[in-house]
């Protein structure tokens, strides 16, 4: 069947219905993710010759790209909307702009375990004891409702953990009568609670008693001919419905590294054009990931027989390069990686001798029987990558390992000692194995890179604690190391860190226990 027919039979079964729609080159990979109020009409459009002529050149390269296309049916658009930046952080298509950065949808979030509990808007979801809504993909929908159940429910806006009479003297919210002021004892705390846990129950959809009001004082307003009120029910009613109407939870979508049709006839193919003596059995592939020299990471994949051999993975922190400089990072990465094959291969301790400048060596443990050496390194990178890494082998007396370095903007691939940098076909079995390679180090390097900057995210839970700086946070992180062993510290323990005090310490180990 041809790409074409392929192409017209799928169409044919997309309902009219809302969903996303993932677009893959003809290596497998996702290199688009769109949304779609009606899958068919939408979906349909991309394959339309009619419409090439309105097309920009961004456009029409994503659609010359397009080998086949899968999607998924959801309820709603706003469903549709949340699944749709949910699998763009996944994939990282090449041709989405949006959603691909590590910002998440709102939530609501409210720990009941608090002196006095009240609402919060959070980005990520943690284990600390509290209960989330959401996402909600209308951000203002959401500021807008939550104002409202606020006045409803009599609920408290102020940022304290546990306010006292001197916030009651500055409080707003108190002196317009929309919170019950617990904090000066007008209620006690299961009074208060008593008022939170409706909150709760409206924003988790049981809000139909207060929607049918609304659109009753709509109706009044207009027929009263107060139509600048009758607007602002109007636009209230349309928030609430948007913030409350549920949506499902979306697990992902079955995705795997496309795997070659004839592994071997594509080893003996890339051989033959680098001219190596042999297929290279084993490949070892290396990138680096950073976010404006931060979080800088590095990835080594290996493929054994032209397939992932994933036990084989590594992952590195970049730890003796400053600022964002790939040229270094891929130095330091290879030194490292080669410098302990070679300790492992010879039997010899981790501390390294093989090479004058300091390496701090992989945190992995070695495997139980050194691993050979590979038949072929590929760089993600051009030229400057390429020459980082040949020095740092040559250093170690690994001159006679091929390694090449593959650019992403035209896939060439570049070879030491040749000023001209090699072309293959697109449909090059050869190019498209060192491809594989390529993408499933960046893969792994994007994944560390996301799960460090994630738990950074995690140490957020200290900028709640009401009046603590950047160096009281940096102290405590210092002393402790994480957010989970300050959990299990005592409040003496606590009290030692410079610039807390004990009274200080008792309120931060009540403010952790009750986010446990």
């Amino acid at each position: 069947m041809s790409l074409a027919e392929n192409i017209r039979k799928k169409l044919a079964t997309l309902p009219h219905k809302p969903g996303i729609y993932l677009m893959r080159d003809r290596f497998g990979t996702v290199i688009y993710v769109g949304k779609a109020r009606d899958l068919r009409k939408r979906v349909s459009q991309y394959f339309q010759p009619s419409r090439r002529l309105g097309w920009d050149l961004k456009f029409q390269a994503l659609t010359g790209a397009i080998h086949d296309f899968d999607f998924h049916v959801v309820r709603s658009e706003p469903e549709a909307l949340l699944l749709e930046g949910k699998l763009i952080k996944e994939f990282h298509p090449r041709y989405n702009v949006s959603f691909r950065d590590d910002k998440r949808f709102l939530m609501l979030k409210v720990n009941l375990n608090d002196p006095i509990p009240r609402f919060t808007l959070t980005r990520l979801k943690q284990d600390d004891g509290a209960r989330y809504f959401g996402p909600f993909p209308n951000s203002s929908a959401l500021r807008r409702t939550l104002a409202l159940v606020r006045r409803q429910f009599h609920l408290r806006g102020c940022r304290p953990l546990t306010p006292n009479h001197r916030d009651y003297q500055h409080c707003l919210y108190a002196h317009l009568q929309y919170c019950t002021a617990p904090c000066i004892g007008n209620v006690s705390r299961e009074q208060y609670l008593d008022q939170l846990k409706p909150a709760c129950d409206f924003l988790a959809g049981h809000c139909q008693e207060l929607q049918e009001q609304l659109a009753g004082e709509m109706k009044k307003a207009a027929a009263a001919q107060a139509y600048e009120r009758a607007a602002e029910l109007r636009d209230l009613l349309a928030d609430l419905r948007s913030t409350t109407d549920k949506v499902n939870r979306f697990e992902r979508l079955p995705y795997s590294l496309p795997l070659a049709i004839d592994p071997a006839r594509d080893l003996a193919q890339l051989g033959q054009v680098l001219g190596l003596p042999a297929p290279p059995d084993r490949i070892e592939g290396f990138d680096i990931s950073n976010i404006s020299g931060t979080f800088k990471v590095a990835s080594l994949v290996s493929f054994r027989h032209g397939r992932p051999d994933r036990a084989n993975y590594r992952r590195f922190k970049i730890k003796t390069v400053e600022g964002q400089n790939d040229f270094a990072s891929i130095a330091e990465v290879v030194r490292r990686r080669y410098t302990r094959l070679l300790q492992q291969s010879q039997g010899q301790p981790q501390a390294s001798t093989l090479h004058p400048r300091p390496s701090t060596l992989d945190s992995l443990p070695a495997p139980p029987t050194a691993l050979p050496l590979p038949d072929l390194i590929l760089i993600d990178g051009g030229k400057g990558q390429l020459a980082a890494a040949c020095a740092e082998l040559a250093q170690l007396g690994l001159r006679h390992i091929p390694v090449i370095g593959l650019a992403k903007e035209f896939e060439e691939i570049h070879r030491p000692g040749e000023q001209e940098p090699l072309r293959l076909p697109p449909e090059s079995g050869a190019l498209k194995l060192l491809q594989r390679v390529r993408d499933e180090s960046h893969r792994l390097a994007n994944t560390y890179n996301a799960r460090l900057r994630l738990r950074k995210i995690s140490e957020s839970i200290l900028d709640e604690f009401p009046n603590i700086g950047q160096r009281r946070k940096a102290a405590l992180l210092k002393k402790f190391g994480s957010v989970q062993r300050l959990r299990l510290a005592s409040v003496e323990q606590i009290a030692q860190v410079p610039g807390l005090g004990g009274k200080t310490a008792a309120q931060l180990k009540a403010f952790l226990q009750a986010r446990h």
